[in-house]
């Protein structure tokens, strides 16, 4: 099941209660024991805090996950985070490339879904293009990681056919540029045609040259996000990925600093909220167009209505929300508005929690 897909399940579920676990997880084979440590405390808090709150017979079945989960775990493939999710009726594992803050039990009415959003937001999918003169690869990527190589009939290519086969005229430099331009239009061309169909964007692997090259034939420039320059030494895929997620990261960063100064412009139009019971009003109202949370922000809750809640300082409480960030945000997502976690402090300016409004 897709991540989305996952978030959307989880995030939807009442029950009583629902239990959250995450920590961090380390992906050396030789810090296993570390992990099955903190996820045996971690389940051991979880089983006190049910059993003190809801006793032992009304939620057997919770119990009862709770005591065989840790079997279900595989730890030879971490990634930097573990997510538990357990009720009487939902059992699941996921593992997420973003580490969280802290690592705790939730224990409330629904699931803590905000490092699954987090993740959501900044987990991308792109291509990631290894352009040479002679050999073009395109790969299908997540993060750091190469999904899968994409093979059709265009892709990869192999050979270049457009090369000058007359000595005397391989000096003429610029027959040589306009061949090379003629090569890159036909790769050009295969990649939007996966663009399209895909409605990824494109990460490229080559040299400053060939790059330049590109950008004069593309017939759609902004579909590349960027370059990285080749190591013909180092062309594998895991070692192009990790390059690709550098660019990656730094538009992400770039993406999330433009949305605090479009938050900020916001101000004087009257469409930034930052008071809490109002930015949920909106959210679950369906009014929210960008929340922008600051990553160490969280706030306990006690709901007095659908609409209105009292802040808590004291999370064990019975029905207690542990962050109402948490269905804010799902709310903001469900209802095609964005949510960006960020550790920016720029945000701060305009408080830890803001909203920007469509109306």
């Amino acid at each position: 099941m897709a991540l989305k897909e996952q978030l959307q399940k989880l995030a939807k579920e009442t029950n009583t209660p629902c239990v959250t676990i995450s920590l961090n997880t380390e992906k050396a084979f030789f810090d296993k024991s570390k992990n099955d440590v903190t996820l045996k405390n971690l389940i051991s808090e979880a089983t006190t805090r049910v059993i003190a709150e809801f006793g032992k017979r009304p939620v057997a079945s919770l119990l009862e996950k709770l005591e065989n989960i840790s079997s279900k775990v595989d730890m030879k493939y971490n990634l930097d985070s573990l997510h538990i999710f357990l009720s009487n009726d939902t059992e699941e594992i996921i593992k997420s490339s973003w580490p969280v803050e802290k690592e705790e039990v939730h224990v409330a009415n629904n699931f803590s879904v905000r490092s699954l959003i987090k993740s959501y937001n900044r987990s991308e999918s792109y291509l990631l293009l290894l352009l040479t003169q002679k050999t073009v690869h395109l790969y299908e990527a997540v993060n750091d990681n190469i999904v899968e190589e994409i093979k059709n009939t265009d892709f990869p290519f192999t050979d270049n056919p457009h090369y000058i086969s007359h000595s005397d005229k391989a000096g003429d430099a610029k027959q040589v540029d306009n061949m090379v331009r003629e090569y890159f239009n036909k790769i050009d061309k295969a990649l939007v045609k996966i663009h399209n169909e895909t409605g990824l964007k494109c990460v490229t692997i080559c040299t400053e040259n060939n790059y330049s090259f590109l950008q004069q034939v593309a017939d759609m420039p902004a579909l590349y996000m960027g370059y990285a320059p080749i190591d013909y030494n180092n062309t594998a895929p895991h070692h192009i990925a990790k390059q690709s997620w550098e660019i990656i990261k730094s538009l992400q960063h770039k993406r999330r600093t433009d949305a605090i100064s479009e938050m900020k412009e916001a101000v004087a139009q009257g469409k930034v909220i930052t008071d809490l019971g109002e930015i949920y009003r909106a959210a679950i109202d369906g009014r929210a167009d960008t929340l922008i949370v600051h990553q160490d922000f969280a706030q306990p809750v006690m709901m007095k209505d659908d609409r209105t809640f009292d802040l808590i300082g004291d999370t064990t409480l019975p029905n207690a929300i542990d962050d109402i960030t948490n269905n804010i945000a799902f709310s903001v997502l469900s209802n095609n508005g964005k949510v960006i976690f960020t550790a920016q402090n720029e945000l701060m300016e305009l408080g830890a929690i803001v909203l920007k409004v469509r109306y």
